[in-house]
């Protein structure tokens, strides 16, 4: 049985004749389902199980970017297969997967085509695409033998299934690949160098891949992990046990 968790934005009126197509198309597939719309205080791990007690073989999620870090940072120790419907945007996370946006979906979703993803943790947190932090007074050991330190701000990016891109003009955009089955969280860290009133210049960014991060401050920090925010002084970063199992597309980019 397939349950099909909507974002509550799907609700406007420029998603439904997407939302209507997609419906259509999952029915002439033969994998049409539950529906469940979400809403800002839903828990989506206790949602998620009390289906599969129900009898749910996978839960698709539906909406956006933002969605899908909603969801699976709560859920993503359930022991069920997840897919993705991206509509509307941001959709980066689908482009990693290989998931076109809207109806065409449906096409990648009926053919079940399953592998492994990393899964990031964090002070007892999960994040599947991308951890934040803006410039901040942080100081960074990883892997237990590399500590990096600045004498002012820095900012600091963890990226899963999420690229990191960083320079302002899109023809000059790096070719960022991040690889979610490598068994490593990928670092980008950018140490600010300039500051005006609207624009904050920084250098070229670090990159590095590691298996567990400790940052930490003599000030509180803010933290943005799969569209949460939190205030930390202190955070460990590391590959979680678990895996998720996700359909994907033969565009996928890792």
């Amino acid at each position: 049985m397939y349950v099909y968790l909507y974002d509550n934005f799907l609700r406007q009126r420029k998603f439904q004749s997407t939302v209507k197509a997609m419906e259509t198309r999952l029915t002439d597939f033969g994998v049409a389902g539950k529906i469940i719309r979400l809403q800002n205080f839903s828990d989506s791990q206790a949602l998620i199980e009390d289906e599969i007690r129900k009898g749910a073989k996978a839960i698709v999620i539906v909406g956006n970017d933002i969605t899908f870090g909603h969801v699976l940072s709560r859920a993503a120790s359930s022991e069920v297969l997840f897919g993705f419907l991206p509509v509307g945007g941001p959709n980066q996370i689908a482009e990693v997967l290989g998931i076109p946006v809207g109806p065409e979906a449906c096409d990648v979703l009926s053919r079940r085509r399953k592998v492994k993803l990393d899964v990031g943790w964090f002070n007892n947190r999960y994040f599947v695409s991308q951890l934040h932090i803006p410039p901040s007074d942080i100081k960074v050991i990883y892997d237990e033998k590399f500590q990096v330190s600045s004498s002012g701000k820095m900012e600091l990016v963890v990226c899963n299934l999420q690229p990191f891109v960083w320079q302002e003009k899109k023809e000059s955009l790096p070719r960022c690949v991040i690889h979610p089955q490598d068994g490593k969280l990928e670092a980008f860290l950018r140490p600010v160098v300039d500051k005006h009133l609207w624009k904050v210049k920084y250098e070229e960014p670090s990159i590095f891949p590691f298996e567990e991060m400790i940052v930490w401050a003599d000030k509180p920090f803010a933290v943005e992990a799969d569209g949460k925010q939190s205030k930390e002084t202190k955070i460990k970063i590391k590959l979680a046990r678990k895996r998720i199992d996700m359909i994907v597309g033969r565009e996928r980019k890792f």
